[in-house]
């Protein structure tokens, strides 16, 4: 077995769906209503692109998009929660924005949606970062990791009712729901774009780090999940896929001889069944796939060793269990099993249930509504909230730790640095300059602190240099 790092820089990056119900006859747009929402935050810091108290980056993307990227963070519950306190940001956001809507006497309410389509058809992304060794080629990366991520739906999508319109490029499917939000709106495996043309892995090489010994692996192509279980999931699946094929493991060969159209099939196969094309002329299902890289996770993690950083096991094996779990349910057509614990089950559970009810067809625009309410992420109101308080829907994270990733960026990575540069720097009238590996005070007699290692807490020059940092920010500006 050869040598791996099983501690691992992760991230997510969040794009929120926005819009708003208002009281008055005024009709705000997206991009107006998501000025509203920035307001507070560039009032404070000038920008609408900042890095958060807690280490994580604020800002307003293009399409009028809110975005969180979570900070570095080197364990899968750590990255959990971080990605659930980006939530808790954006919804204190979105109530103020409602307070100040209701100040100006238009009233009404804003809604932030983590999800990945909106009614006009349009995608918007939950994009995973993996920092990954510079020793394994990427090409070679690649074909090993795309089988995975075109059938990772199976386990882990977020579910959606799909109704073409005339002309789409999924038209021929028809309305139904589908296991995956973001699998009709991937057009190529490997690619450097992002919109025009989006790929399954994005070749963008921005390591942030030391790019001699490391490549941040940029996957496009899974969706938003509500449920942190089924969010464990897809990056702890992923972990251990990574982490397989840096130490040489031996996997099958299953690359795909179209990954665009298989990801497209599979979204829309409750059986896992659907002969898939390989490259080396024989063929595969997305279940088989999935099966052959569980076997091959349980084995790895029988043998994986733990030096006290990183990903415990113990979480890994949970992973593992759901994993294993799921998978079962493809066999079977039972998915009770896992229903509270994997977002496409526990949403399309809910949608059938209120079909059946009311005799409704999958084409009934208050199915729609209960699609697109589920990712709602006001607590109050949102119908994913709604059934964690009734019990059916699982959680994993302790609320007192999201709330508290608000404000503490990780411990356990450069974070921590930058963290507490942030907290000096909102009680300073000096202006500064952050970024993933800089921080800087600026004009005259400023100063600059570089972090390139991202798995670096503190150093004695890291800590003197900090130090000098904060006494600038305590300083009155020249």
């Amino acid at each position: 077995m050869s040598t791996v790092h099983t501690r691992r820089i992760t991230g997510l990056e969040t794009e929120f769906g926005i819009t708003s119900v208002l009281d008055s006859h005024r009709r705000l747009g997206p991009d107006e209503v998501a000025r509203y929402l920035f307001a507070p935050v560039v009032d404070r810091y000038r920008s609408s692109n900042i890095y958060w108290r807690n280490g994580s980056r604020v800002y307003l993307d293009v399409g009028a998009h809110p975005e969180y990227a979570t900070a570095e963070c080197d364990s899968l519950h750590q990255l959990v929660a971080y990605d659930r306190s980006g939530e808790v940001i954006f919804h204190r956001l979105a109530e103020q924005c409602e307070r100040t809507l209701a100040e100006r006497g238009i009233g009404g309410k804003v809604y932030l949606l983590k999800n990945n389509t909106d009614s006009l058809g349009n995608s918007y992304g939950c994009h995973e970062n993996f920092l990954v060794s510079r020793d394994v080629p990427l090409k070679a990366l690649s074909a090993q990791l795309l089988p995975f991520l075109v059938t990772r739906q199976l386990i882990c999508g977020a579910g959606k009712i799909s109704v073409p319109a005339p002309g789409a490029p999924n038209e021929n499917f028809g309305p139904g729901f589908c296991l995956s939000q973001r699998s009709d709106h991937v057009w190529e495996g490997v690619s450097s774009a992002t919109t025009r043309s989006r790929p399954i892995i994005n070749t963008r090489d921005e390591p942030h780090a030391d790019s001699a010994r490391y490549r941040r692996l940029h996957v496009i192509v899974g969706d938003s999940n509500m449920s942190e279980t089924t969010t464990a999931l897809k990056v702890g699946s992923a972990l251990l896929v990574l982490e397989m094929i840096e130490a040489g493991v031996e996997l099958p060969d299953f690359e795909l001889s179209n990954e665009i159209r298989s990801i497209r099939e599979i979204s829309r196969d409750f059986t896992g069944a659907t002969p898939l094309d390989l490259r080396n002329g024989r063929t595969a299902s997305a279940l088989g796939i999935q099966k052959a890289f569980h076997a091959a996770a349980v084995d790895w993690l029988d043998q994986r060793e733990e030096d006290g950083t990183g990903t415990p096991n113990a979480q890994l094996a949970d992973v593992v269990d759901l994993w294993g779990r799921v998978l079962d349910c493809f066999g079977t057509g039972d998915f009770s099993p896992v229903d509270t614990e994997i977002d496409w089950v526990i949403k399309k559970s809910l949608i059938d249930a209120v079909a059946e009810r009311g005799n409704l067809e999958i084409t009934d625009p208050r199915l729609a509504q209960i699609d697109l309410t589920y990712h709602d992420i006001n607590p109050d109101r949102g119908l994913f909230h709604l059934l964690v308080r009734r019990g059916r829907a699982k959680t994993l994270i302790d609320p007192a730790e999201i709330l508290a990733a608000t404000e503490q960026a990780p411990a356990t990575t450069r974070a921590a640095v930058r963290g507490k540069f942030l907290h000096a720097a909102e009680e300073s009238t000096r202006q500064t300059t952050v970024d993933w590996t800089r921080l800087k005070v600026n004009g005259e007699g400023g100063g600059e602190l570089l972090l390139p290692d991202p798995f670096c807490t503190g150093s004695p020059e890291i800590d003197a240099a900090l130090a000098d940092l904060t006494d600038l920010l305590a300083e009155a500006p020249a």
